[in-house]
């Protein structure tokens, strides 16, 4: 098998190299498996704990908040303690507090539940893109990070069918679905056991210890943060954060409601397909979501990162608009893994980007920093759009999705492009 072909690039890494990449997509598949849960059980939650969808809008929302706090205090975390430290504990975090929503009486409870799982979900992605950035070689990092980035389309379509088991096939509640959800935490004990700090990182604590005797190098810290996303480096990570923030407003937006959409009934503004009908459009989305994260490192390394970037923008929002302006089952069959191909494939260079922009004694932080600050903007997508629906319908609720994806490509005529870029320390 050649080196450029789909899986090619694996033999360009070593050991430490693989076990770091399989940690990191187990870690973010495991992630998508736990937050996707209440989006797909969200109308049986609306029933049950007797909200609208404004309020289960808001819920969603919070989440998303508490997820970029996280996404900062784990970047912090791994820069400081290592990457797979602050890996395992993220995972830990929030694979107890998913079995915990299971508990819920009210709609107070379960968002203080989901705030908690969301700092956790936020602190694995900052992990798991450093962890693996630092492992794998320049000529590939873009394919590598990609295919860390599609194991969360294996968890999403993991989740649609735990809940197609245990709902539709079982004929359990709600609950039972998120106690599932507490199985990922099994999963750090592997991570302890066998997966190694990259030694990029090592290499760059020892140089900060060196320097500073071993006493303390918070204003170091400091200092080498500041010049790294302040400074000659502002512009670039404003816009590096707004281009996130469209990105994952848009991305919210439509994949927290889809579930809802396409299982309410047509007089509720939904498409009234049945609760099995959309577990499985669901489900077939998620092939095209993971052949888009895959494809995006391949065409990300060949063409630059920026030209990647803006297609795949543009082509999302034309199509998120699309598949919200039909009700057709064969019609959605075919639209939704081209839609999830496009609207959710370029994620998977957010991390080679970011990578590339900063420097090792930082990365974890700025990534952090970069990705969970564009996260707090997009806080407001399940709340908006939810809020929106009610009055206007979730097509029209929806197409707020497309729009953010037109402006998430703009922001690109700021952001340099970075392949081919040697990460430094």
């Amino acid at each position: 098998m050649g080196r450029n072909s789909l899986f090619g690039w694996w033999q360009e890494g070593d050991a430490a190299a693989k076990k770091a990449l399989i940690a990191a997509s187990l870690g973010w598949m495991l992630d998508a498996f736990d937050v996707m849960l209440y989006a797909l059980v969200v109308t049986s939650i609306i029933k049950d704990l007797r909200i609208d969808s404004t309020t289960a809008g808001w819920i969603g929302s919070v989440t998303l908040i508490a997820a970029a706090a996280g996404g900062i205090f784990f970047g912090v975390l791994a820069d400081k303690l290592g990457r797979t430290r602050a890996l395992m504990f993220s995972v830990l975090l929030y694979s107890i507090f998913t079995a915990a929503c299971g508990f819920a009486q009210s709609a107070l409870q379960l968002a203080v539940f989901r705030i908690f799982l969301g700092f956790g979900m936020g602190g694995e992605w900052a992990s798991g893109a450093a962890l693996v950035s630092e492992t794998w070689p320049d000529r590939v990092r873009g394919r590598a990070l990609g295919f860390m980035q599609s194991s969360w389309a294996i968890g999403y379509a993991l989740a649609a069918a735990v809940v197609y088991l245990v709902q539709t096939r079982l004929g359990l509640d709600w609950r039972a679905v998120f106690f599932v959800g507490v199985l990922p935490a099994l999963f750090t004990v592997w991570i302890r056991k066998d997966v190694e700090e990259p030694a990029l990182w090592k290499r760059s604590r020892n140089e900060i210890g060196t320097h500073f005797g071993g006493g303390d190098n918070r204003n170091e810290s400091r200092s080498h943060f500041a010049t790294a996303v302040a400074g000659p480096m502002l512009r670039i990570t404003i816009f590096v954060t707004l281009m996130n923030a469209f990105c994952l407003f848009a991305w919210w937006g439509f994949n927290s409601w889809i579930p809802a959409y396409l299982s309410l009934p047509v007089a509720s503004g939904g498409a009234g397909f049945t609760s099995g009908a959309m577990n499985g459009l669901v489900f077939i989305n998620q092939i095209g979501m993971w052949f888009g994260y895959v494809t995006f490192g391949f065409i990300s390394d060949a063409t630059g990162r920026k030209r990647a970037y803006v297609a795949y923008l543009i082509l999302a929002s034309l199509f998120v608009w699309a598949y919200t302006s039909t009700t057709n089952g064969w019609m959605l069959i075919v639209l939704g893994p081209i839609t999830s191909f496009f609207a959710t494939g370029f994620f998977s260079g957010f991390g080679a980007v970011t990578a590339e922009l900063y420097s090792t004694n930082v990365r974890a932080t700025a990534q952090g920093f970069t990705y969970n600050l564009g996260r707090v903007a997009s806080a407001a997508a399940p709340w908006l759009v939810g809020g929106f629906a009610k009055t206007h319908g979730f097509p029209a609720a929806i197409t707020l999705a497309a729009v953010a994806y037109l402006f998430a490509a703009m922001c690109w005529a700021f952001i340099p492009e970075t392949r081919g870029r040697t990460i430094t320390s």
